[in-house]
C-alpha cells in the first residue's frame, strides 16, 4: 500500500471518528435542520433529476424491429 493511500485512509478514519463524536454530542442541531434540508432537496431534485439518460431510443425514428431487418 502506498503512503499516499495510507494517509488518506488515516485522514478519512479520523474524520469519521470526529463526525461521530460531534454528532453524538450535538444531535439536536442537525436534527433541527432536517426539515429545511428536505425542503431544499425537493427543488434540487427537480432541477437535476431526469435530464439526459433514460434511453429514449430515438422517439420512434427506428420503427423497424430487429426481426424484420433480416
Amino acid at each position: 500500500m502506498k503512503w499516499d493511500r495510507k494517509w488518506m485512509l488515516l485522514a478519512a478514519s479520523l474524520g469519521v471518528i470526529f463526525a461521530f463524536f460531534l454528532l453524538r454530542e450535538h444531535w439536536a442541531h442537525p436534527l433541527g435542520l432536517a426539515p429545511y434540508i428536505l425542503l431544499f432537496a425537493c427543488p434540487l431534485l427537480h432541477l437535476f433529476h431526469g435530464h439526459g439518460g433514460h434511453g429514449h431510443g430515438g422517439h420512434g425514428e427506428d420503427l423497424v424491429g430487429k426481426d424484420e431487418t433480416r
